[in-house]
């Protein structure tokens, strides 16, 4: 079968490098996204696009196990927009499948920065004072507390 390169999401700047390195070694890059039409080069390119919810763990497993049965599948990799947890979704794909990839709940906490900051501290690395704020009196109690730069 041939070996084919998953990619979650696409990236409207360098989406298309993804998708030439994916063909220059040897693999079929497929792209599954939320709404592929948004990736110009996908088109451009010729590349396979898949519309599959993205933020639905339980559809991209299935969407890739039913293309695990045409291709054998080499990897996954994904692009982040304002949310970093693109990478966590990726981490738990490869994991489904058996891959190599980010560990999930590392990627988890380091999107969180409160929880991150947290486990800098326990690991006695110097860290700036902060806050979790979760209300506007909040937010001026934090200021208050920490001070402005």
């Amino acid at each position: 079968a041939q070996r084919a390169l998953i990619l979650v999401e696409g990236h409207t700047r360098i989406g298309f490098l993804y998708v030439k390195a994916a063909r220059s070694l040897g693999l079929h890059p497929i792209t599954l996204s939320a709404s592929p039409a948004q990736y110009d080069y996908l088109a451009a390119e010729g590349s396979e696009a898949i519309r599959v919810d993205t933020d639905d763990l339980d559809a991209l497993i299935q969407e890739c196990s039913r293309l695990g049965a045409s291709y054998d599948i080499a990897g996954v990799t994904g692009f982040a927009g304002d949310d970093e947890s693109i990478y966590a979704t990726v981490g738990k794909l490869c994991q489904s499948f058996n891959l190599p990839g980010p560990n999930p709940a590392s990627v988890e906490r380091c999107c969180n920065k409160f929880i991150q900051r947290q486990i800098l501290a326990q690991a006695g690395i110097p860290i700036p004072d902060y806050r979790l704020a979760a209300n506007s009196v909040e937010i001026e109690s934090a200021a208050v507390d920490i001070g402005l730069p």
